[in-house]
């Protein structure tokens, strides 16, 4: 069975280049409210971000949220990828948001 963090990843794994998701989506589609937790997953990611991208992960209201490796970082990836960051939201987050509903 897999580990809280292992079914945070593989969520993760499904949110398309040049969308971004949010720590409440991946929470729902995992049947729970523990927000904080899918952060502290998020964080401690082993992974290279190009197998789980979770750079692509902000906060509900779209601000970028944390980032483990700088958020300069983040937003520079996000840039690469399309999507705009202004005064550290996601311009046209509506938009931009991957629903993870399963």
């Amino acid at each position: 069975m897999n580990s809280f963090n292992e079914k945070c990843y593989e969520l993760l794994r499904t949110v398309p280049r040049g969308r971004v998701t949010t720590y409440k989506s991946i929470a729902n589609a995992l049947g729970t409210r523990a927000y904080r937790a899918v952060g502290n997953a998020i964080n401690k990611n082993p992974h290279d971000i190009k197998k789980v991208p979770c750079h692509r992960v902000v906060n509900s209201d779209g601000k970028l949220g944390g980032y483990a490796w700088d958020i300069n970082q983040k937003k520079s990836l996000l840039k690469c990828e399309g999507v705009k960051v202004k005064d550290g939201k996601i311009v046209d987050f509506e938009r931009k948001f991957f629903d993870l509903k399963i």
